[in-house]
């Protein structure tokens, strides 16, 4: 055959394919891989909580790029060290998205991390996958929320426990360390409470700083508070390590779960392993525990097991809203056919995945998701019985209606809906 009888339709084939070959071959190198940013603690005092998330990223990598990757690209982890300190986290954000070049991080613990990068996101038009329960009062369009807000944790514990079932408690220790996710919390919780007829008298509320290992004092103040006659419950919302010495007092004190209740919102079945003993009988309340016992959970325990050649087979509830936002990131970014963070942003909304928890959760335009509420108890072994769940998903509540200012305040993200905090309907020409 001659150069004269090949077709004219094919010759045009090969002509655009030299020409997109010598136009653009720089933007095909440079997308060679999806980089994921990891933001998290792996030293100083919320290394204890943070650390493992770093690793449930890493192996969720793994397990997408054996799959092929997103989009035909391998996904390629950059992972940075923001050692516990609050102002890290902001210096770190930005090298990830200005430097790096990150399509979306998965990071930040504690509410005073996420409030310190939430300007820069929102500043450099960044994704961030944030997977610990909080206080709300908060709609970023540069933020998914995959932890739960107080109307899924904090509200239905409360409940719970002045309930029969809960042991009917009627006076309130609510202990936290001091920044703004157990301040603004304990704020909601008092207002629930003082809703409830309970008396400022029968309400105690105690802050320490990060790291806090002098616990002595403080519990002696606990146990004088819930030994005139009402049954007594501590409300914890302790981060990090000092949750280690916390339980050991208690223990040296003889506090236990027939004297005094904890109901722990930051403690989960990994922290337990540090204290060095086992709170039988104790509490915590969460959107998901190691010992659920689901098709969905099995897959979750043993996938990070395997990830971890049989070193460790414990999973945790941040672990879980890691796993969520992480494949619910991906459906996005398939159904997108982009990375891009306005694409992706969009695609979010309704995503849903069938989650460890045994249920199927789902984004909801406000950023946050709809998730079970489940209450644990502590077991000899060190890890929690559930005792109590929600039948349904909970839709979290950006904005509490306990307190009045939010009670009003709307957080909607939907195009052309742009909305994270107000009143009014607000709207966007993009």
């Amino acid at each position: 055959m001659t150069s004269r009888s090949i077709p004219r339709g094919i010759v045009l084939a090969f002509l655009v394919l030299q020409l997109f070959q010598v136009v653009v071959p720089g933007a095909r190198a440079g997308e060679e891989t999806i980089k994921i940013g990891i933001l998290h603690s792996l030293s100083g005092t919320m290394a204890i909580s943070e650390a493992v998330l770093k690793d449930t990223v890493l192996m969720l990598i793994e397990d997408q790029n054996q799959k092929g990757g997103l989009l035909g690209r391998k996904l390629e982890p950059i992972i940075v060290d923001p050692a516990s300190s609050w102002d890290m986290f902001a210096e770190k954000a930005r090298e990830l998205l200005s430097k790096n070049k990150v399509a979306v991080v998965f990071g930040c613990w504690t509410s005073a991390s996420r409030k310190s990068v939430l300007p820069v996101f929102e500043q450099l038009n960044g994704l961030l996958f944030y997977p610990v329960q909080y206080e709300g009062e908060e709609s970023s369009r540069n933020i998914f929320y995959t932890g739960a807000t107080p109307n899924q944790q904090a509200i239905p514990a409360v409940r719970y426990l002045m309930s029969k079932e809960g042991g009917e408690v009627r006076r309130w220790v609510l202990l936290g360390t001091d920044y703004v996710y157990p301040r603004t919390t304990n704020r909601i919780l008092s207002a629930y409470l003082a809703a409830q007829g309970v008396s400022p008298d029968d309400i105690m509320t105690i802050y320490t700083p990060f790291g806090h290992s002098e616990w002595r004092g403080i519990i002696q103040t606990i146990k004088a508070f819930g030994s005139e006659g009402k049954k007594t419950a501590v409300i914890s919302t302790i981060n990090g390590d000092a949750n280690t010495y916390f339980y050991r007092e208690l223990a040296a004190q003889h506090v236990d779960a027939r004297t005094i209740l904890v109901m722990a919102f930051s403690v989960g079945e990994r922290e337990l392993r540090s204290v060095g003993l086992v709170p039988v009988g104790q509490l915590a309340a969460w959107n998901y525990f190691h010992t659920i016992n689901s098709p969905e959970n099995e897959v979750f325990v043993k996938m990070w097991a395997d990830f971890n050649e049989q070193r460790d087979k414990i999973t945790n509830d941040p672990m879980e809203a890691t796993f969520i936002g992480f494949r619910m990131w991906a459906q996005a970014v398939a159904q997108a056919g982009t990375t891009d963070v306005n694409a992706v942003r969009q695609a979010m909304y309704g995503q849903r995945i069938k989650a460890p928890s045994g249920f199927e959760v789902v984004m909801n335009t406000n950023h946050h998701l709809s998730k079970p509420v489940m209450i644990g108890r502590v077991n000899s072994s060190g890890t929690f019985d559930v005792i109590w769940q929600s039948i349904n998903p909970v839709r979290a509540d950006a904005w509490s209606k306990y307190i009045p200012d939010s009670a009003k305040r709307t957080a909607d993200w939907t195009f052309p809906w742009v909305c994270g905090g107000c009143t009014e309907p607000t709207f966007k020409d993009w």
